[in-house]
Parts: C-alpha cells; structure tokens; sequence
C-alpha cells in the first residue's frame, strides 16, 4: 500500500506509538482518524496534529475495545477506510495474582478491538481488491514479557490473529502488518518506572535491558517502511527477528536463557 492519499484510522492515538504513527501518517499524504479512550488528551494531540495538517486530521474519543466506537471511527473517515491501524492496549495484570478482570481487560483491549475493526473493514476492502490492517502487537507477542502474564498472553493472541488474516486474506487484496517493537519510550514505560509492584519492575527491566529504548518516531518509520515494502512483520528493533528464530529452533534452549535471564534481573 502506498501511504500517500490514503484514508487511515490510528487507534490509541492521544501519545505514544499512536500519535507517533498518525503524525508520520499525515507527513507522507495520508488523512487520519485518531481515536483514544483519553477524550482531553486526544482533543489535544488531534489539535497540534490539525495544525499542521488542516483538513487531513479527525478524532472520535472511546474505548477501542467497543464495537461501536470502531463504527464511528470508520464513519469519521472522509472516505472509505484504507488502512486501520489497531494500536491501542493495555498492559495490566502481574504475576500470577493478576485479576480475572485484568485479564478480561487485556483480551478485550489487545484482542478484541484488532477483532472488531477487521470484521468491520474486511468485507468491504475484499470487495474493492485492496486494505490495509496494522496490529500492534509488541515483541511479547513473539517471544514473552517476563513480569505480566496477561500482556504476554494476549499480545500472543494479537499476533495469531494477524496471522490468520494474513494467512486467509492476504492474497485478496488484504494487507496485514504486525509491529512488534521492544522498549518504546512511552507513558506506558514510564507507568512501569515508577510502579511498586515487584512483577511490574521486573517486565520493564526486561524490555530496558534486552535491546535500545527507542523514540515512537522512529517506531513509527519503521512500521511506514514495512507497508510499502509489503512486509508482515515491521521490527524496529532486528535483534527481535533473531531472538524469534533462535526460539523457534531450539525452544528448550531459549526457555533456559529466559530463566537465567529473569533470574539476573531479580538478582
């Protein structure tokens, strides 16, 4: 898919990896819906954002996660939607403590909003031989996130499902792009920063620790280069892919290096 003219939505959009993808987004040519459960602060980015790109820039405030916030997002789009990118989430829940609602919490948000938007967009983009469907799905969906049971469950979750639309529409005209980035300098590393939870402070020293914190911008270049290259995965940290195959290979082996990994960081 070529960015330029292309009629995008940004879930999750309000800061972090989303904004970041909705400002490259507009900078190559592209109109965008931003939508975010955080209704001041994404009336604050989608502002800025308009700012310099008048006329190219809508937002719907709701929970991603919610079939008909999906909806009115769509409907927002000045034209038929080209490409959904589902980017919102949630990391809650640590160790084996975690709440029956958190892990609600995590399915509906990391899974079940990429759900929703693909049944809504789908149908019409097999109809009109083209579409674009991005998951956010985080490095924890490749390998594990030491520390959070639900986000490492469901960030799998996130992956399998881009999997299976790659896999059954991708050669109809369906495009379907998995970002899978480690550290991001985010609000959600900085939640983890300064959190008392033991499980919580180790997940973020393993992100911080296994590869570079990276800035959302670069995230989001890296994301942008993989649509028009047509590629599944968009890693913006490589080291990702390797870690990914050495897994594959020898699973025993990798589950070993996790443990003394894990035990290095409590120690």
């Amino acid at each position: 898919m070529k960015v330029a003219g292309a009629n995008a939505v940004v879930t999750g959009a309000a800061a972090g990896i989303g904004e970041a993808i909705a400002q490259r987004l507009l900078e190559a040519g592209a109109s965008v819906v931003l939508g975010d459960l955080d209704a001041a602060r994404l009336e604050a980015t989608a502002s800025r954002l308009d700012a310099d790109h008048p006329g190219r820039v809508a937002h719907v405030a709701g929970d991603a996660s919610d079939p008909a916030h999906v909806a009115a997002l769509i409907a927002a789009a000045v034209a038929p939607v080209d490409l959904f990118v589902a980017n919102a989430g949630v990391f809650k829940g640590f160790g084996l403590d975690a709440s029956d609602a958190e892990w609600q919490l995590s399915w509906d948000v990391n899974v079940m909003g990429h759900v929703h938007a693909a049944r809504a967009l789908v149908p019409g983009w097999l109809e009109r031989g083209k579409g674009c469907f991005v998951s956010t799905a985080s490095a924890a969906g490749l390998l594990t996130q030491l520390g959070s049971p639900t986000y490492s469950s469901s960030k799998h979750a996130a992956v399998g499902f881009a999997e299976w639309l790659a896999a059954t529409y991708g050669d109809l005209g369906v495009q379907v792009c998995c970002l899978c980035p480690m550290g991001v300098r985010t609000d959600m590393l900085v939640a983890g920063e300064s959190s008392a939870e033991g499980d919580a402070k180790l997940g973020l020293n393993a992100v911080t620790t296994a590869g570079e914190t990276l800035d959302p911008l670069v995230v989001a270049d890296v994301l942008l280069a993989a649509i028009e290259a047509g590629a599944f995965f968009a890693l913006p940290h490589p080291e990702v892919g390797t870690m990914y195959a050495r897994k594959a290979a020898d699973t025993d082996h990798w589950i070993t290096g996790m443990q003394r990994f894990r035990s290095s960081l409590e120690a």
